[in-house]
């Protein structure tokens, strides 16, 4: 049994959170929300009021936060992770966050004796409740050996992607690919729809060829229900592709189809849909063509 700490308990990062206690680990949790924090000391989590005591009280400490800024305050600022650290403590984050901020936290975070471990996870509030989501990590090797237990406990698939950032960069080209499946399945039931042909049946016809994908697998029945809530949030989509652009110009990699995705989410945010399940996206394209999926 190990002693666990876990920050940032939103849809996915609670549901890892009950996935690491049902292995039977200790866990401490800390969220700025309190609702779920009760939550989860009624099932058994201990809570502390700051990220200086979550580390100060595990050996392995886990951040699920919605984006840079918010993981690197939570790691090195006042009342932060670093100063609960203890030598040997390991870090982990599954956050979505630029490739380079988690360099930083773990050039920092080795000054007090450290390892951390980049850890972004996909697959979704499925996965997360399931334990069967995919886990692509960078750093030590070593802390990879040490945290697998944990990451039994949570993931499906757990890959070694690389050092330091390694595995941010794998999460980036991850979203590319989530986005522009996600929006090709959509713009595909647009097209049925508008053209007067059942998108159920369509889903039906090209679900087992080689149009086959999860966005298609998932998606349709709770399209066709109007069933959209999250999920994975349209604006954290918006967010991540942002920092896979941002990563592109970083690296010198034009990212067209992604800054075309990027710009139908930020138009699904700016409709006031932000909220809604990525797959929502669709609302945005149906607008375009004047039509609703599901609608005869």
């Amino acid at each position: 049994m190990a002693h666990v700490g876990y920050i940032g308990l939103g849809l996915m990062g609670s549901a890892i959170a009950r996935n690491l206690m049902k292995a039977g680990h200790r866990l401490v949790v800390h969220n700025r929300s309190q609702a779920i924090v009760t939550q989860l000391v009624g099932e058994g989590a201990t809570a502390a009021a700051t990220p200086r005591e979550v580390a100060e009280q595990s050996d392995f400490v886990f951040t699920n936060l919605p984006d840079s800024p918010d993981v690197e305050q939570v790691v090195l600022g006042t009342n932060g992770i670093i100063e609960g650290a203890h030598q040997g403590m390991i870090y982990i984050d599954n956050s979505t966050i630029k490739p380079e901020t988690a360099r930083k936290i773990a050039a920092e975070l080795a000054n007090v004796g450290v390892m951390a471990l980049d850890a972004p996870v996909s697959g979704g509030d499925i996965g997360a409740r399931a334990g069967t989501l995919s886990i692509m990590v960078g750093g030590p090797q070593e802390a990879l050996a040490q945290a697998m237990p944990l990451f039994e406990a949570m993931g499906k698939t757990i890959t070694w992607v690389g050092e330091s950032g390694a595995g941010q960069i794998a999460k980036a080209a991850n979203q590319i690919v989530v986005a522009g499946t996600m929006i090709a399945m959509c713009e595909a039931l647009v097209l049925a729809q508008k053209s007067g042909v059942d998108p159920v049946r369509v889903v039906q016809a090209i679900s087992r060829g080689a149009a086959q994908c999860w966005a298609l697998d998932n998606k349709p029945p709770k399209i066709f229900a109007r069933h959209l809530g999250p999920g994975f949030k349209a604006y954290m989509q918006a967010k991540d592709l942002k920092i896979v652009i941002d990563t592109g110009r970083t690296y010198g990699v034009p990212l067209p189809l992604t800054a075309v995705a990027h710009q139908l989410y930020e138009a699904m945010i700016s409709m006031g849909h932000g909220d809604l399940d990525n797959s929502a996206v669709i609302i945005v394209l149906e607008a375009l063509a004047n039509v609703e999926v599901g609608q005869t």
